[in-house]
């Protein structure tokens, strides 16, 4: 990708919170688009998952079952958040966990939307990019490139993915190394060969 390409990329960083350790429901979400080299559009809502909320969860993501009360629901917020994650190349860290929560939400809620979306993990870019790292994780990566960071806030980890996200594509020139396939039906990462065709 040269720099003209760089500039007119967009991409959709996105990262959720959970309830609970099913992992088919979301507590919060965040979004944040990149377009032409910068951050220019973020989102953030509270979800309520309908279900319960294990300790865990709770205590990692602060957000608690009288938080969500009354909030929208998935499907409720899918109206928004489809035009946005439509838009552009997904992108999160540790995408294959994101991008799994969403295809249940999608499947138990009977929404129907893509079989499959590209999309570009962070994690894996970071870890090729900066292998002098003592690891790749979110708060690692942020205090390494100088980013705020309240980890495990949704809004927060989306527009850190984001930064991480522009760092690699400044780094490595392109995005085409980094790009997967993921199959939303049947939740999971599509082999090289499956998702060209």
């Amino acid at each position: 990708m040269t720099a003209p390409e760089l500039l007119q990329g967009r991409y959709i960083a996105f990262d959720v919170e959970t309830p609970n350790a099913r992992n088919d429901r979301i507590s919060a979400i965040g979004v944040t688009v990149v377009e032409a080299g910068f951050l220019q559009q973020t989102y953030y809502a509270l979800v309520d998952p309908q279900t319960h909320f294990d300790r865990f969860n709770v205590s990692l993501t602060g957000i608690t079952p009288a938080m969500v009360a009354g909030k929208s629901t998935f499907p409720e917020l899918w109206r928004r958040l489809e035009p946005l994650l439509s838009s552009g190349v997904l992108a999160a860290h540790n995408a294959p966990f994101d991008l799994s929560v969403l295809a249940r939400c999608l499947r138990d809620y009977g929404i129907p939307w893509r079989q499959t979306v590209p999309y570009a993990c962070t994690c894996q870019m970071s870890r090729r990019l900066l292998p002098q790292l003592p690891d790749h994780k979110l708060d690692t990566l942020s205090r390494h490139l100088g980013l705020d960071l309240a980890h495990h806030h949704a809004g927060s980890d989306s527009q850190a993915c984001g930064a991480i996200l522009l760092h690699c594509l400044q780094t490595a020139g392109t995005i085409r190394p980094f790009l997967r396939t993921y199959d939303l039906t049947a939740i999971r990462t599509l082999s090289p060969s499956q998702g060209r065709r």
